[in-house]
């Protein structure tokens, strides 16, 4: 007898439309994630990142990152690119950071201003605090003041007993509103006790220029600017605002020295990454730039602007950061200092 058996093909009855588009969509599905696997398994990083500095080239800022980017292309065996996006305080480029993918091929050198623009600003389109993703930092460089030649006075004590006496006989100058050199004499005021006018300029160096012109008296400022502007022979320095003299002005005490403790005012600079930045990117970034930092051409090129390099792990780095913003915050409030 034989037996006679109908295999029926397994598409034989057109399946339904819903099971039909959930078998594509199954298919589809298991290719990209094969596919981001493959693009995951890549290792970082395997083509050019982007080091975006927020002001012109020429400046501190400007001059460090593109030192750190030189040493950095060494260590992570892959080109760095510099690149200016200036504007608005800053917050041109950390915006545009914020707001590009967290792959880590777009980084930001960041700086003091980036603790204090939240403040400062109203309405920005990102936020500093959450937006960014502290990699981190690379060195600090203390401000110090400067006094016209004609300043009645030699020290920081005698410069708050002049201000009090005498207090419309002396301005300060500033690059700008919210600004660094704004924001130490704000601070100044306070602790002091004294309310020394502020003059901002558009730029720390037409400042400098009638600081040293004698146009005004004071002018908190870097020890690049500091150096430069003592070869003229016309300013003195009344003080150093970090926790110990400075190898590049030993002769300089600091403002602890002169009775007013507390007052430590230093631009740093630190490398940033978009918000939620994996962390194993963020590991290995933190650990090349730390690599950097204490190389011997760094370091050296470092200490010869009068800036001290540092190395911090990642979370240090952001809770650095987070205390810097804490701090500026309370200054910029209690100064009322605005920028629109």
């Amino acid at each position: 007898m034989k037996i006679r058996t109908t295999l029926k093909p397994f598409f034989a009855r057109p399946l339904p439309r819903r099971a039909l588009m959930l078998g594509v969509a199954g298919i589809l599905g298991l290719g990209l994630s094969l596919g981001s696997q493959n693009s995951y398994a890549q290792p970082y990083p395997s083509k050019p990142i982007k080091l975006i500095i927020p002001f012109n080239a020429g400046g501190a800022l400007d001059i460090v990152g593109r030192l750190l980017a030189g040493e950095l292309s060494k260590q992570l065996s892959q080109s760095v690119i510099v690149e200016n996006k200036a504007g608005a305080g800053g917050n041109i480029a950390a915006s545009f950071v914020a707001k590009s993918d967290a792959d880590g091929y777009t980084l930001l050198m960041g700086s003091t201003g980036n603790s204090v623009n939240k403040a400062l600003y109203g309405n920005l389109n990102y936020d500093p605090d959450t937006d960014l993703t502290p990699v981190a930092i690379v060195g600090q460089m203390p401000n110090v003041l400067l006094a016209h030649k004609s300043v009645a006075a030699n020290t920081v004590s005698e410069l708050i007993a002049l201000s009090k006496t005498n207090p419309a006989s002396l301005n300060f100058a500033s690059g700008g509103s919210g600004t660094s050199e704004h924001l130490a004499a704000a601070l100044f005021n306070l602790k002091a006790g004294t309310a020394i006018s502020h003059i901002p300029y558009k730029g720390g160096a037409p400042a400098a220029t009638d600081l040293m012109g004698g146009q005004v008296q004071l002018m908190f400022t870097n020890q690049i600017t500091a150096i430069s502007a003592l070869q003229s022979g016309n300013v003195k320095v009344l003080g150093t605002a970090s926790t110990s003299r400075n190898k590049t002005l030993p002769d300089v005490p600091t403002f602890a020295e002169q009775g007013m403790n507390d007052f430590l005012v230093a631009v740093w600079w630190g490398v940033f990454g978009p918000r939620n930045l994996p962390p194993e990117l963020v590991n290995r970034l933190n650990q090349a730039i730390n690599t950097s930092v204490k190389t011997p051409e760094v370091t050296a090129k470092l200490e010869s602007m009068g800036a001290t390099p540092l190395s911090l792990s990642a979370p240090e780095f952001k809770a650095f950061f987070t205390k810097e913003s804490a701090r500026w915050s309370e200054v910029v409030t209690s100064a009322k200092i605005k920028v629109e």
